[in-house]
């Protein structure tokens, strides 16, 4: 490969070399101009100058644990694994699943409780430190508790974070036990407070279930319990102070979420309501004691709490302000697809591959290539509502 002598000028190259394994700290290789066969004289300045640390941008810092495995060709490390475990519901939410329902892949075509494991264990071996289960509704598998259970199992090779996103109708009984095997933290579903808004909202019944089991994760001492908002306008934006409330007493994390498009839920641009004018109407409301908070690395959310509060509220803004340049997540869905972007229609299948007999390090050497190709960004807000995708419930919550 010939050698561009300005890595600054000629990024896309540079960070060739830095996915081959050959980099040290990006400030300082950019202020030293650090060719690879130079990096012994960059290590020594670099431990002087300032941490070993990998940086794409202010933002958000990259690790260098095996960063070629799980790294694209923009520089951004994917440590967060999500795995959809079933692609079954006992809510019908109309963002999420269309009306008419969805087709159920064969049990033959899902990936077994022992897939899922070994999958998790090689990208955890690769880097990946947290993992969310996610669904259809996870909750739905008799067998989630071992699920995670064997997850934690997956500690000593690195993982910290086990957490799950559910809508929360069958997770009260559940929560001693999944605390217990090992979850770390819980982003529960719920739209609306409004009992007759709910069943509108999910076409079933439940909301108190959803918000009792809210109030037992936050007393069972889950690192984290978020409660996730998909707000709509006409539909729920008008509770979106009623939410933050929720963080008067409880330590909760409400997440007000821009609504998505994907295939069968009706999407429409007026429907939806956007960051900044959620944030403008708050202000209406709490005035100068609405604070905001840092930027968390790899942020998704930006967050914001009231003065006096115990919890927090935050604002998800995909389709308004993306988060595109600081995304480290991957998506493996109940069929064994690897999905590289949550709005990306090109999904690479794990599950035959497996079932073929191959290797981890064949396994490893697919999921590092399905990652080289991410692209930079999603599309714009138009395109993406024209742009064929999975409903949500197949891609994971």
């Amino acid at each position: 490969m010939r050698l561009n002598r300005n890595p600054v000028r000629q990024l896309p190259i540079y960070r060739r070399h830095l996915l081959a394994g050959a980099y040290e700290t990006t400030s300082v290789a950019r202020r030293l101009q650090c060719l690879p066969s130079q990096l012994a004289a960059c290590r020594e300045l670099s431990s002087k100058a300032e941490p070993a640390q990998s940086r794409l941008s202010d933002e958000y810092a990259q690790p260098q644990t095996n960063a070629p495995v799980l790294s694209d060709m923009f520089g951004r490390f994917h440590n967060y694994l999500r795995i959809s475990v079933t692609e079954r519901c006992n809510l019908r939410c109309q963002y999420c699943m269309p009306a008419e329902g969805i087709e159920l892949s064969p049990n033959s075509h899902l990936l077994t409780t022992e897939e899922i494991l070994r999958v998790a264990r090689i990208f955890v071996a690769q880097g990946v430190d947290k993992i969310r289960l996610t669904g259809g509704e996870p909750t739905v598998r008799k067998d989630i508790v071992e699920l995670v259970r064997g997850l934690n199992s997956l500690r000593p090779l690195g993982l910290k974070h086990i957490a799950m996103t559910t809508n929360g109708i069958a997770l009260r009984r559940k929560l001693p036990l999944l605390r217990e095997a090992g979850m770390n933290g819980l982003n529960i579903s719920l739209d609306t407070r409004d009992p007759r808004k709910f069943e509108a909202f999910t076409r079933r019944k439940g909301s108190d279930h959803v918000l009792r089991a809210i109030a037992d994760a936050c007393a069972l001492g889950y690192d984290f319990v978020k409660v996730n908002v998909v707000v709509m306008r006409g539909q729920n934006d008008d509770e979106v102070p009623a939410f933050v409330e929720m963080t008067h007493d409880d330590p909760v994390d409400v997440r007000f979420i821009e609504y998505m498009p994907f295939d069968g839920n009706q999407w429409g641009r007026k429907k939806l309501v956007g960051y900044y004018e959620m944030i403008d109407r708050l202000k209406l409301v709490y005035g100068d004691s609405i604070v905001q908070l840092p930027l968390e690395p790899n942020h998704t959310a930006k967050g914001y709490k009231i003065d006096g509060y115990r919890g927090q509220f935050g604002f998800i803004t995909s389709m308004t302000k993306s988060f595109c340049s600081s995304c480290n997540r991957v998506r493996v869905m109940a069929d064994g697809n690897l999905k590289v972007c949550l709005f990306g229609n090109t999904e690479v299948g794990l599950r035959d591959l497996i079932r073929a007999g191959a290797s981890d390090a064949e396994v490893v050497d697919t999921i590092s290539q399905a990652i080289k190709r991410k692209k930079r960004a999603h599309a714009g807000l138009d395109i993406l509502s024209q742009l064929p995708n999975r409903p949500m419930i197949k891609i994971g919550g």
